[in-house]
């Protein structure tokens, strides 16, 4: 059987069913009538992608100066993988449109909003990246939007830029989300001579539009960090990581932001690969 579109090397074909689905983007200016249709036809191609656990996740063709990917798995990262598109739920797809020069665009359906208590949610994004060749800059610039179509004001936007240079990268992101402002900066410098350490940093400065109250008070804005240093040593792969945050005792109460911890904390962990 010919596929139109053809799995990437190492891939088994894909069955011809697996095809993800791009949905309407003005989901609001339907009629109740035809956005129930709409969805109807959504969670048909979310049950046709749920018969496809044993096939690639990802289709790749090449369209005149363009690369389109098609499947059931994200297929980028931003700013230096600082920004990546929704954890995927149970029945989700989307794709992905890259130019020849750099530009790009693509839409990806993290949930389909079919199960009990979840929500359809897109994640659509367009941006343009540099790929960095020797020693010359590599960059990357665009915006993502996290829409939630059956949801009122729930609507939030990321805007990210990245560079890449000599084997360290420096990303950047301002979100921008009902009632809230956050802008995060990445910085990994690589392997650090003469110790032969990775370096990865990255700090968060938060704002809400209205304070969290806590029992001591409340809270307007907030920054946090972390630091990770990993090592290879004996086979092994060494990892020491910190992570603070501006707040402390009560107001640690209404902490939001990137680290699992509020106050500081000391991890180390070592891994080996055994097969």
């Amino acid at each position: 059987m010919h596929y139109p579109f053809q799995p990437i090397d190492g891939q088994a074909e894909p069955h011809p069913l697996c095809i993800a689905p791009l949905c309407t983007y003005g989901w609001h200016n339907y009629p109740p009538a035809k956005r129930c249709m709409n969805k109807n036809i959504l969670m048909a191609l979310a049950l046709a992608l749920g018969g496809c656990a044993s096939q690639p996740d990802v289709v790749e063709h090449e369209v005149g100066a363009f690369d389109l990917k098609l499947g059931t798995a994200p297929t980028r990262s931003m700013a230096q993988g600082l920004v990546n598109p929704t954890a995927a739920g149970t029945f989700r797809g989307g794709l992905d449109l890259t130019h020849a020069g750099g530009l790009y665009i693509g839409q990806w359906a993290p949930s389909m909003g079919i199960l009990d208590g979840s929500q359809l949610e897109l994640n659509s994004y367009v941006g343009y990246a540099q790929p960095r060749l020797d020693d010359t800059l590599g960059f990357e610039l665009g915006v993502i939007r996290y829409s939630f179509p059956e949801l009122e004001n729930h609507d939030r936007h990321e805007y990210y830029a990245g560079i890449n240079l000599a084997g360290s990268r420096l990303g950047g992101a301002l979100r921008s989300a009902p009632g809230r402002t956050d802008g995060t900066l990445f910085l990994e410098l690589g392997s650090v001579q003469p110790f032969d350490v990775g370096v990865r940093l990255k700090y968060a400065s938060h704002s809400m539009d209205s304070p969290m109250y806590h029992p001591g008070g409340s809270v307007r804005v907030f920054n946090d960090w972390s630091l990770n240093l990993s090592r290879p040593l004996l086979g092994m792969e060494l990892n020491l990581s910190y992570t603070d945050s501006s707040l402390s005792g009560d107001q640690c109460g209404v902490y939001s932001g990137l680290n699992a911890h509020c106050e500081g904390f000391f991890m180390f962990k070592a891994e080996r690969q055994l097969f």
